[in-house]
């Protein structure tokens, strides 16, 4: 929070939706054990609301909502409900040990979706609108009212069923850009004529949620504020679904960088961001874009001679905010094969990892075999070697070694070992190329349907003995997981991301089936 500004009418509600629009995004499905540490993380850092997700959609989403309203100590807990009575009343189930919990439910009222989408008519939908907040408001006092595709709705059947939502309980109105077609000015109005219309908007908080299909989510969300609007919702890296939602970090920073023009504030620990989003990217294994404004790997980055110059006279000349604000710290340590567990651990904290004990010490253990076997090691190969560490943490099959015999001519073979919970298993096998071999070798020693959707390399270093990183997107049951592996070998990153994958899947069936039991007992 800045100094000046302290009146609540400034304070902007920071809604993190996360685990649930961000968990929509295509192979971006999180384990429970890793909802709940990305859950624990938003309520320390300061999130003020966490939509936990959407208890009807399935047992898991159930228990994972359930569990995070036990979990939680300081933020509301949050579920999302369509309109219908189960969905509603699942919804409050969910929430109901939190100590604040909200139920979130929602109604389409554009034309288009009317017509197409619920196949109802405007008084139909209307009467819905007060049923379903009726029966929410019957559950908790904290009920959020959602117009889907609220930009794209006629103005005057908007104002109406806003109205109708706050008369019949709604304490949050949440008009959603929900296709990410506004500019910002025309969002600024939408939002300050609904408020200047609707007779009762003062008796609710006026709520923002923008996509970013045009690149405008967080502007939107900074422009629906400016016209009167005190809650912003939001992801982590901007994760969510098609192009993402307004990103978290830039939302908070705008407001602490430019408090001369948005002076508003928010409970957001800054200088946890740049952790947070090393806890989403690997536990969805979706990459930040290395120029990704705020946590970006290049987002304090200074390569032009002109840029470095300048910051070696004045930090300011190129660098708006502090990096130590956001949680990264300026200070730089050479590693390499002689670097000891302290200069390592103090690297992890520079670049924004906080590690268990026995994450830490295989984490050294995989650092200090990559040291000998690469002459350089720069920070990106540590990321990439401690968001391994934590997306495999609870991983049933993981790789033990591997050959692979390849070469002009063919066919390729790879023999793999493999621990599947704590057997050893070995197998051979052949392939139309040696990334062919080897995923035909893990098919064999864990036979699944599972097809494969994405494989994709990069490095993730200058060099010829730079790591690999690859990623790897499956499909099974069409539910697509994603997975990433880096190594300085190519196929060995290959193998890791495939059982990265396959991991998730296996975890997803054992829940499944562990579901039914748990509801009859």
């Amino acid at each position: 929070m800045t100094a000046q500004t302290t009146s609540s009418n400034d304070r902007v509600i920071i809604f993190d939706t996360t685990l649930r629009d961000g968990e929509q995004c295509p192979g971006a499905t999180m384990t429970f054990e890793e909802k709940m540490e990305v859950a624990n993380l938003l309520d320390t850092m300061g999130v003020d609301v966490i939509e936990a997700g959407f208890p009807i959609a399935s047992d898991g989403d159930f228990e994972a909502v359930y569990e995070i309203a036990k979990r939680t100590k300081n933020a509301v807990v949050c579920g999302l409900s369509r309109a219908g009575a189960k969905d509603i009343d699942r919804c409050a189930e969910a929430i109901k040990p939190a100590k604040q919990g909200r139920i979130h439910t929602f109604l389409s009222t554009s034309p288009l979706h009317m017509k197409y989408k619920l196949q109802m008519e405007a008084a139909q939908v209307y009467e819905l609108v007060i049923s379903s907040v009726t029966r929410a408001r019957n559950h908790t006092d904290n009920v959020e009212w959602s117009s889907e595709d609220g930009t794209r709705t006629e103005f005057d059947f908007l104002c109406k069923c806003v109205e109708a939502a706050i008369k019949a309980g709604a304490t949050t109105i949440n008009i959603p850009d929900t296709v990410g077609y506004a500019v910002p000015e025309e969002y600024y109005n939408l939002i300050k004529s609904v408020r200047e219309r609707v007779p009762n908007s003062d008796k609710a908080v006026f709520s923002v949620h923008c996509h970013n299909d045009l690149g405008l989510a967080v502007a939107n969300s900074l422009a629906g504020i400016n016209a009167g609007a005190r809650q912003i919702e939001c992801t982590i890296n901007g994760i969510g679904e098609r192009a993402g939602n307004a990103a978290l970090e830039e939302v908070v920073m705008a407001i602490n960088v430019r408090n001369d023009k948005l002076k508003y504030f928010t409970q957001i620990d800054t200088t946890m961001l740049t952790r947070a989003s090393k806890v989403i990217s690997a536990a969805t294994s979706f990459p930040v874009q290395y120029n990704k404004a705020i946590v970006g790997r290049n987002a304090f980055a200074h390569e032009s001679g002109i840029h470095q110059d300048g910051m070696l006279k004045n930090a300011q000349t190129y660098e708006i905010m502090r990096p130590e604000t956001v949680g990264v710290k300026q200070t730089s340590l050479v590693m390499g094969k002689h670097s000891g567990r302290h200069a390592f651990i103090h690297k992890l904290e520079e670049l924004g990892y906080k590690l268990a004990q026995n994450q830490l010490e295989d984490a050294f253990v995989r650092f200090k075999a990559l040291a000998d076997r690469k002459k350089d090691i720069y920070d990106e190969d540590i990321e990439a070697l401690v968001d391994q560490e934590i997306a495999q943490s609870h991983d049933r099959i993981r790789l033990q070694s591997l050959t692979v015999i390849a070469g002009t001519h063919g066919p390729q073979r790879a023999t793999m070992k493999l621990n599947v919970e704590g057997q050893v298993k070995i197998e051979e096998a052949e392939g139309n190329g040696p990334v062919d071999a080897v995923f035909n070798c893990i098919k064999a020693l864990v036979p699944h349907q599972a097809k494969l959707e994405l494989y994709q390399v990069h490095a993730v270093t200058q060099g010829t003995d730079a790591q690999a990183e690859v990623s790897v997107r499956l499909s099974d049951d069409g539910r697509s997981v994603t997975a990433r592996g880096s190594d300085p070998d190519t196929l060995v990153a290959s193998a890791k991301a495939y059982l990265g994958a396959l991991n998730k899947i296996v975890r997803k069936r054992q829940r499944d089936l562990a579901a039914p039991a748990a509801a009859a007992s």
